[in-house]
Parts: C-alpha cells; sequence; structure tokens
C-alpha cells in the first residue's frame, strides 16, 4: 500500500473527477508506480470526507483510463505497462457532462422517424436472398448498383463491379489498408489524420509515417520525398473537411498528390465519409488517379448513425484483394442495413437528411462564431466540428482536464497526431453531439478556459 494520499483541499467539483486526475497526475509524475494497490474504497472515502460513491466512480474513471485495474477481492492497483491507446471521445456519456468529445452529425426527432419508417418498410419488403442467403454475390448486385447513384453525388463514376458493401467507414479503411499494404510495409498519412489509424496500422503490423501539412492537407513534396527516402506502399487521405483541422483541399493540390502517386506507383486510400454534404469541394483525389485509389464513404456521419452501411470502390488491380480481405475480416455487410441505404439512395431521402444536416450545421457553426470569437479556430461549413489551437502555456492534457472539471468534454489533438514534426496543442470539439443548448453553454466553457491563464481552480468541499 502506497504513502501516497490525495490532498482534499486540492478536491473540486465534480469531485469523483477532481480525485480522479489526482490519482492520475501521481501516476504520471511516478508518485504512485505500477503494480502499486490504491486504499479500498470505503477507506480513501473516510478519508478524504467523500461518499463510498464518490471514490468508486474516480476508480472507474480512472479504469476507463487504462490507468488503474480493479481485482475482485484484492483491490485496486496502479496499470502503467503499456496498454491500449485511449480513445478521444468518452466511452460512456455521463448525464451532467456535456460531450463534446464524440463526433457525430446533429440529429434530432426526424432522424429516428425516418429509421422508424424504414425499418416498418423492411418487415414488408426485405428479399428473401438478404433474409437467407450467405454469398455476398447474391446478396448485393442490386445495392451495388444502386451505389453507383450515390458514388456519381460524390464525384466518381464507377462501375459496380468495383464497388464493396461495407459495415461503415471503418470497415472500408480496415479492408482498403489490408489490401493494398502488406505487413511490415509503411503507410503515409497526414501528421494529423483520422484517430483510429494509429492503432489499426499497428493491429495489422503496418509502419505509419505522418507528413508536413499545411492549411489544406498533406503537402506533395513530403510526399515525393518519404518515397525518395524509403518505399512507401500507399497513402491515407481524408482532403474533404472530416480530416481534425476540417481543412478542404483543392482540386489542384488532389491532382499533385495523385501525381506523385502515381510517379512512385503507390496506393492512395480515400476516406470521404461526408461525401456530398461538402459544397463547393473539388472531385475525390479518386477522379484524378481512380487506377490506384481505394475511395471510402459512408452515411453514418450525413444520414443516421444507426445506419452503419458505406461503399469502399477499388481500381480493378485491388478488386480480388478488397473481396478476399472483407470476405475473411467481415465475410459481407449486414444486409438489412443494405436495404434501407439502397432505398433511401432510390426515394430521395439520404440526401433529404444530407440536405437538413447542412442546415442544422449553419446554425451550430453561427453558435460557434459567436462562442468562440477570437480564437483562432478552424472550421468549414460543413465539418461536424471545430479545432482549436491551445496558445500560450496551455498543454493538451491539462486543457482537457479543466474542461471535464467544468462539466464538458472534448477530444485532445494528441489522439490524431501520426508525425514526429513540431506540434502545436490543439483540441478538436464536437458541434453535433448535443443539443445547441448545451452546446452553447460548452463552448463558452473552453473559450473562458482558452482565453484564461492555465490555473487550477481551487474548491474546498
Amino acid at each position: 500500500m502506497t504513502k501516497w494520499r490525495p490532498d482534499p483541499s486540492q478536491l473540486r467539483r465534480p469531485a469523483y473527477l477532481s480525485l480522479a486526475e489526482q490519482i492520475a497526475s501521481a501516476i504520471t509524475d511516478g508518485k504512485l508506480s505500477d503494480g502499486t494497490q490504491l486504499p479500498p474504497h470505503r477507506k480513501l472515502a473516510d478519508d478524504l470526507h467523500l461518499s463510498v460513491q464518490t471514490v468508486s466512480r474516480a476508480y472507474d474513471e480512472l479504469i476507463r483510463r487504462g490507468l488503474i485495474t480493479g481485482e475482485i477481492g484484492r483491490g485496486s492497483f496502479v496499470q502503467t505497462r503499456p496498454r491500449e491507446p485511449e480513445p478521444p471521445y468518452l466511452p460512456e456519456r455521463l448525464g451532467e457532462v456535456i460531450d463534446l468529445s464524440i463526433l457525430k452529425p446533429v440529429c434530432e426527432q426526424i432522424h429516428l422517424e425516418r429509421l422508424r419508417q424504414a425499418f416498418g418498410w423492411l418487415s414488408e419488403n426485405l428479399p428473401s436472398s438478404s433474409a437467407l442467403s450467405f454469398r455476398p454475390n447474391m446478396v448485393f448486385p442490386r445495392h451495388r448498383a444502386v451505389a453507383t447513384e450515390w458514388l456519381a453525388r460524390c464525384g466518381l463514376e464507377v462501375s459496380p463491379l468495383n464497388i464493396s458493401v461495407t459495415n461503415g467507414a471503418t470497415s472500408g479503411m480496415t479492408v482498403a489498408l489490408m489490401s493494398v499494404a502488406p505487413p511490415g510495409s509503411t503507410v503515409a498519412t497526414e501528421a494529423i489524420s483520422h484517430h483510429t489509424l494509429v492503432p489499426l496500422s499497428t493491429y495489422l503490423g503496418l509502419h505509419l509515417e505522418g507528413l508536413a501539412i499545411d492549411e489544406e492537407g498533406m503537402i506533395p513534396e513530403a510526399l515525393d520525398e518519404a518515397c525518395r527516402k524509403g518505399p512507401i506502399r500507399a497513402i491515407f487521405l481524408q482532403p474533404s473537411v472530416i480530416n481534425p483541422m476540417a481543412a478542404l483541399m483543392s482540386a489542384e493540390r488532389r491532382q499533385a498528390l495523385a501525381t506523385v502517386a502515381a510517379k512512385h506507383d503507390i496506393a492512395i486510400i480515400e476516406n470521404d465519409i461526408l461525401g456530398p454534404m461538402v459544397e463547393g469541394r473539388a472531385p475525390p483525389v479518386a477522379a484524378f488517379a481512380p487506377e490506384r485509389t481505394l475511395y471510402v464513404t459512408s452515411f453514418t456521419k450525413i444520414t443516421v448513425p444507426g445506419l452503419r452501411i458505406g461503399y469502399l470502390t477499388a481500381p480493378d488491380r485491388y478488386v480480388a484483394a478488397v473481396a478476399n480481405r472483407h470476405l475473411v475480416s467481415n465475410w459481407m455487410a449486414t444486409p438489412a442495413m443494405a436495404e434501407i441505404a439502397t432505398r433511401w439512395v432510390s426515394d430521395g431521402t439520404a440526401m433529404e437528411l444530407v440536405n437538413w444536416q447542412r442546415r442544422a450545421l449553419l446554425s451550430r457553426h453561427a453558435i460557434a462564431a459567436e462562442m468562440l470569437a477570437g480564437l483562432p479556430y478552424r472550421a468549414h461549413p460543413q465539418s461536424l466540428h471545430v479545432w482549436l489551437p491551445l496558445s500560450g502555456n496551455h498543454t493538451e492534457d491539462g486543457f482537457v482536464s479543466q474542461a471535464r472539471l467544468r462539466g464538458v468534454a472534448i477530444a485532445p489533438g494528441k489522439s490524431f497526431h501520426t508525425g514526429d514534426q513540431g506540434w502545436t496543442p490543439a483540441v478538436r470539439i464536437s458541434l453535433g453531439s448535443t443539443t445547441e443548448t448545451e452546446l452553447r453553454t460548452g463552448l463558452g466553457i473552453v473559450a473562458s478556459l482558452a482565453q484564461g491563464n492555465p490555473e487550477e481552480l481551487l474548491l474546498a468541499i
């Protein structure tokens, strides 16, 4: 049992989170070493004049962060060994927290109504093949044909034979990486990229190299230099607003990156999950390099989160690899979800919800412009989030912790960092994950923290 104890004079409301922060800091500073047993819940509660429930919630928070383990019958122990990376969002939403950490579209009653209607229609119209077949080629030819209509809205003309229906973008990303980059190879991406790309590359045995970026995204000269220095098998790009910095890449930049990829004969994986929602954008990178680009899009961020379905297009050279790897990793997409997506594309519901989302985001961005006025945040009218660089002496961990102590959850920028270049601390703030009232309150708290000094406010309890 350690001699270190939390300082009750440093506790602030909510007390459970403040206690968790103290213990987390002690672990980081080496005051609590790996394997150290923490005091029992009741003993620590008595020492700090807190309820047992408060201490239990603090320990639960530390378990969620991977800092301690709880063993029934033995107690709670510090865990500092290498662990799985933490997601940038809250694994579960706590009632008193305004959750601006998870990226999701604005959702209201219309979304629930449309999905309920779709399931009602499906109950009367589910094809036997979708219910009874194990063979993807028996289920999906019709869906691939309709998918070409949606992909045309995204700016791509592609044959149904080059389309795989997937269970959303994550499935598409995984299959694409497996198809173009064997274990041990290197994949290049922007220095600030998709938060699942780092652990996914690790699980697949890939080396991920983050390259220099500017206000548009990956710099072509950086890609060319990386390819000359060592073998790059593929690049992963998010050129249309869904990237953490909400950047929109110009047509000229997309063409330049396609040219470099062709020069070195490397594959391109393009993540474009906002698809047609981004107005005025250039054609996808896949339109500039169709012979080498695997293009990923989906419906979850632009229609309804529960519609976990998407499309992965692949050039002829990768079609067989994509089919095989999708088979072993997913077998096939969920047929019922594919039926709903196909109906929505055909009857106009998908675009109805996309247009609804655009209008909703205009209101959310107006709130962000008001509450974050004077701060150097980055956004786009159709982005689901804003990216806020931190100035002065603010650190990401400290800023995120202070926001949590004030009841707001935001995502630390380090969750999206893939490169070794100089790093400017930043946070990602979701605009669609809660109500407009909570968003306004949450952004107000974030703004006050950003404009103030990074000094802890003490509250005796």
